[in-house]
């Protein structure tokens, strides 16, 4: 089973959606902060998008109380 998608309370760095993102996905957070940064650098909502998800996924604690 994969893990959920949550901001994680420790190894974040702004909010925690890429480490969320790397730990869904199974990859490390390094490398999803490289992936995010470099998909900057073209044209798209990428940004927003970040916003957004910071606003939409739960915080590990609140899941956590939920379940």
């Amino acid at each position: 089973m994969a893990a959920p998608l949550v901001r994680p309370r420790h190894d974040k760095k702004i909010a925690g959606v890429c480490a969320g993102l790397a730990r869904r996905f199974g990859t490390t957070p390094t490398t999803m902060r490289v992936l995010f940064v470099v998909s900057c650098l073209l044209p798209g909502p990428q940004f927003l998008l970040y916003i957004a998800l910071w606003f939409l996924l739960p915080a590990e604690d609140a899941y956590r109380e939920a379940w």
